[in-house]
């Protein structure tokens, strides 16, 4: 099989497990704190991400004293701010709104790629991609028609997810920029272990660990698995092609929503989810890579 058909099955097959993560979260959440959920979570990740640093690496974590603060960032904003924000929202919103807002990320990424590196210039189908999928994003956040013309813009859960969205999106740019060389197993490891510690702390300072259920094990599997299936395909293919593919997260996760949480879809969140598709295709004709 040819490298690119490889990068593709990676990008869908990560998709598929981040589709499957918050239905797993929403269960874990009827049995525990998020807080415990996504501490449990992150720790599973970053033992996954230790065996494949031995699968791949040879087990050697080392990294160049350059990288450290790179990997601070990537660890303090992509995991204890990004990550621990979504999980808080999924406390609050529909699966199909989180999946949704956190796969505008592209446009973040053309924006903070422009006006902070100064690296990428903005096209016409930019502008385009940008415009629709910040329409669809008001109509999957609204739900109907009528909240939309009431100005009704969603819930403080959404603006949770949309800054998880940007901090996401900022760290893409970093480990684009900085950490494109490093092992993936090794780069996983730090931005999950490092925020695995904290978290470890303050629960043992608060309330202590607990004995974690199978749900939050689950979905630590689910999401280390899709973390190092998503950098593996950004080796392989271009980061316009990859935001293209990860718009198949939507489409399962509505799937999935209905079928295990019986929360029902809209049918303007269904046109959001087309517009979606539409805008992620003209930003994806610019064919420099983002990431």
């Amino acid at each position: 099989m040819d490298v690119k058909k490889i990068g593709v099955l990676c990008i869908i097959a990560a998709s598929l497990m981040w589709a499957i993560e918050p239905i797993v979260v929403k269960i874990a959440y009827s049995r525990s704190s998020f807080i415990t959920t996504f501490t449990i979570r992150t720790i599973v990740i970053s033992l996954i991400a230790v065996g494949y640093i031995f699968f791949t690496n040879k087990g050697k974590f080392k990294v160049n004293r350059k990288e450290i603060p790179m990997l601070a960032y990537v660890a303090i904003v992509g995991t204890l701010v990004a990550d621990l924000l979504y999980y808080f929202a999924l406390t609050k919103v529909a699966v199909i709104n989180a999946v949704l807002i956190g796969h505008m990320q592209p446009v973040f990424i053309v924006l903070i790629g422009f006006f902070i590196l100064k690296e990428d210039k903005l096209t016409k189908f930019d502008y385009i991609g940008i415009i629709i999928m910040t329409f669809a994003s008001l109509m999957v956040t609204t739900r109907t028609i009528e909240n939309l013309l009431a100005f009704k813009l969603g819930t403080w859960g959404d603006v949770f997810v949309l800054m998880s969205t940007i901090s996401w999106a900022s760290v893409a740019i970093v480990a684009r920029k900085y950490l494109r060389t490093m092992n993936v197993g090794v780069l996983v490891f730090y931005r999950y272990s490092v925020a695995a510690v904290a978290l470890i702390v303050y629960l043992m300072i608060q309330k202590g660990l607990g004995f974690p259920n199978i749900y939050q094990i689950l979905s630590g599997v689910i999401v280390g698995i899709g973390v190092l299936l998503y950098y593996e395909g950004l080796k392989r293919i271009k980061a316009a092609q990859v935001t293209s593919l990860e718009l198949t997260t939507p489409f399962f996760a509505a799937i999935f929503e209905f079928l295990f949480l019986k929360e029902v879809v809209t049918f303007m969140q269904i046109i959001g989810i087309l517009l979606l598709v539409f805008g992620i295709y003209f930003i994806s004709k610019k064919e420099e890579t983002y990431f």
